[in-house]
């Protein structure tokens, strides 16, 4: 169902709608909470308007006293705010008595869960009105600028959207604003092609830093160092942008990073995984936005609690209507899954419209939840068209956030990724990959996987980790020494550190080299790599076919499996399928094309990769059906990117019309920054803003 919206009316008219919405929500409570007594009819109009009035004025108080915000003191003390707030009111002669203590605050429990549906269907969330006559002052005090023709541009991207979903998505009326924009001719859609590995460390870093060389997939292993490098490990995030950063990156010019893997050198971050131990770039007024709605807070904490009951109820229904492929969903994955298309989705969303109040040149924001639910639901199932559905509504209120912002701007959404889908190699096969190289090898060599669900639990870490920030990095404060000793070994080097990599994420900083299997076995969707730890050098193609005579042509000729990348002494580049050879050096076949059917460009990037210091010994690309698109996934995913085969390398790119393309075949994440730079070099004249 299509939600109203009437963003057009005023914003007095707007929030009259809510104040009856909530005095409803209050009238109707009356019945369901015990210990309020109420003697006159008009209470609930006059309740709910008084405690408006007392929630802004409070709430300016706050900040003009340059209250710190964060998790604690201004967001579960947001609720104690409120219901103190409400007791208050009952202080008045308006009619009301509380016989009971915890009566106010089930009372602001109970009308947000009932402003929500009607808020959200409505489209009334009371954004403007709070944020013009709010907001609007809470930057004042920390130098608002002033106002300027001169655009800034709002980069949003969609992690693992393909522009074929989107377009699926679009046609079907998921997401009525990105058509409307189109349909309007106010923007542009394309496509382009995304490097090996098709997944967001390797697009992000080229995009946002504008270099992603050596950064084989979403995991790798080092042989000189012993050390495993994960792609959303914040330690490991920050070595890479230590590694790649020139200083110039698409944020450098006074931009902000927002939920970001890379900074792109912004001088503010938040949510970012490459800078979440970096005080100076952490502004602590950025989550007044979130804490001026009364409701706010509250708000995203019960659709945090339906979306976990969301997903159970999808998964449900996949099991029950025997919907393939599938995968299991239990566990602690609804609260992963809700942290990425709640948590962190609003957090960012409030977070932006306070940075365009600000006037900030350039912000670029990743949007996590599709992703997430695409994985363990399917890219085209109707869970993920309606997280996509959500995320336009998102869309539509920083839409209308341009309109009250001290200067224009510019509105960019893109991908990093798409998305493959298929039945997991396991699930075909009944092996995984680990346990295919474990019976090509003897007995005597020792096999080593490493593929745990990284994903949802790094969502979630930079989350807790953000929102705690200054209260882990204050060490004097009382508030931090009572949080440090209630979340006990959960905060390590700084992070707050949950998920089944933590006692991994220790061992490490204390590598035994010992204990480092011979064969290391790793997977980045639908593409494996295959380190052979007791040689330091990469090994050739001549020296694996003496010493592991089985292994290539084992895995070679397995139905699950494409081809593999080696490397020869003689030939160079090599890339083996079961019936033929490519060799990359001069282009040369022998018997049938491994490549024929991973499009025109598969060669280069599998020539670049093959260049990487720390490609694997052995690159391994799963089965691919040309006429379904379907891969198969050697990590338990429905929907899958990493490697190559369908439309996980054929992201999207919606921009202004007004904005020329230099090149309309971008090929690579490099080439779209390089873009992306050209069109902020339009308004490089604008002079540094300061929050």
């Amino acid at each position: 169902m299509q939600r109203l919206r009437i963003r057009h009316l005023s914003w007095p008219v707007r929030v009259a709608f809510m104040w009856i919405i909530d005095s409803c929500a209050f009238a109707i409570l009356l019945d369901v909470i015990p210990g309020i007594a109420v003697t006159e009819t008009k209470t609930a109009v006059l309740v709910i308007i008084i405690s408006g009035f007392l929630n802004a004025t409070l709430r300016l108080l706050l900040v003009k006293l340059n209250i710190r915000p964060n998790l604690f003191n201004f967001g579960f003390a947001t609720l104690f705010l409120n219901s103190f707030i409400v007791w208050l009111v009952a202080q008045f002669p308006l009619g009301i008595i509380y016989t009971d203590l915890l009566s106010p605050f089930f009372l602001v429990i109970g009308i947000t869960a009932v402003n929500v549906p009607f808020s959200d269907l409505l489209a009334i969330d009371d954004d403007e009105s709070y944020y013009h006559h709010i907001v609007s002052n809470i930057i004042k005090l920390y130098g608002m600028p002033e106002n300027s023709e001169i655009p800034g541009v709002l980069f949003m991207e969609i992690d693992g959207l393909s522009k074929t979903i989107l377009q699926r998505a679009l046609d079907e009326g998921y997401m009525p604003t990105l058509a409307r924009w189109l349909d309007g001719g106010t923007h542009k859609l394309v496509g382009w092609e995304c490097d090996l590995s098709s997944q967001t460390s390797a697009s992000q870093a080229g995009i946002l830093l504008g270099d992603n060389f050596d950064i084989p997939a979403f995991r790798w292993y080092e042989k000189e160092s012993g050390r495993l490098m994960v792609s959303n490990h914040p330690a490991d995030t920050y070595e890479i942008e230590r590694r790649l950063s020139n200083g110039y990156g698409l944020l450098s010019n006074n931009g902000a990073s927002r939920s970001n893997l890379f900074s792109g050198d912004a001088p503010q971050t938040m949510f970012t995984f490459s800078t979440i131990s970096d005080a100076t770039r952490h502004r602590t007024q950025d989550f007044y936005p979130l804490y001026m709605g009364p409701f706010n807070f509250c708000r995203i904490l019960i659709l945090f609690l339906w979306d976990v009951l969301l997903e159970k109820q999808q998964a449900l229904y996949q099991r029950r209507h025997d919907v393939q492929p599938r995968i299991h969903r239990g566990g602690i994955y609804p609260l992963l899954r809700a942290s990425t298309t709640v948590l962190l989705r609003d957090l960012s969303v409030y977070i932006l419209i306070g940075d365009m109040y600000a006037g900030l040149p350039a912000i670029y924001v990743t949007f996590f939840g599709y992703d997430e639910v695409a994985h363990h639901s399917g890219i085209d199932r109707p869970d993920a068209f309606d997280i996509l559905s959500k995320l336009d509504d998102q869309f539509d209120r920083l839409e209308a956030t341009t309109r009250l912002a001290s200067r224009p701007y510019q509105l960019v959404v893109l991908s990093d990724h798409g998305q493959s889908q298929g039945a997991t190699f396991k699930q075909r096969y009944g092996e995984t990959l680990e346990d295919v190289v474990r019976g090509l090898v003897t007995e005597e060599n020792t096999v080593q996987s490493i593929q745990n669900d990284e994903a949802g639990w790094g969502n979630l870490n930079i989350f807790l980790t953000d929102l705690l920030h200054d209260v882990i990095f204050d060490d004097d404060h009382i508030l931090s020494r009572f949080i440090r000793r209630l979340l006990k070994r959960r905060v390590y080097l700084d992070q707050v550190v949950f998920g089944p990599y933590r006692k991994w994420l220790a061992a490490r900083n204390q590598p035994n080299t010992e204990d480092v299997a011979e064969i290391i076995v790793l997977a980045s969707g639908n593409l494996g790599l295959i380190y052979l730890t007791d040689w330091e050098h990469r090994l050739s193609y001549e020296e694996m076919t003496t010493r592991f005579p089985n292994l290539l042509k084992g895995l070679t000729q397995h139905e699950g499996i494409s081809f593999v990348l080696v490397q020869s002494e003689k030939y160079g580049a090599m890339v083996i399928g079961a019936n033929g050879i490519r060799y990359l050096e001069d282009e040369n076949i022998e018997g049938c094309d491994p490549l024929a059917h991973f499009g025109p460009n598969a060669a280069d990037h599998l020539r670049r990769t093959s260049s990487f210091p720390h490609v694997a010994d052995i690159m391994v690309n799963s089965c691919y059906d040309p006429e379904t698109g379907e891969v198969a996934a050697f990590e338990e995913l429905v929907g899958s990117h990493g490697g190559l085969g369908g439309d996980q390398s054929a992201p999207f790119l919606l921009f202004p019309a007004e904005w020329d393309l230099d090149d309309d075949n971008i090929i690579g994440a490099s080439m779209l920054h390089d873009q992306m730079k050209t069109w902020l070099n339009q308004y490089s004249d604008e002079v540094a803003i300061h929050r």
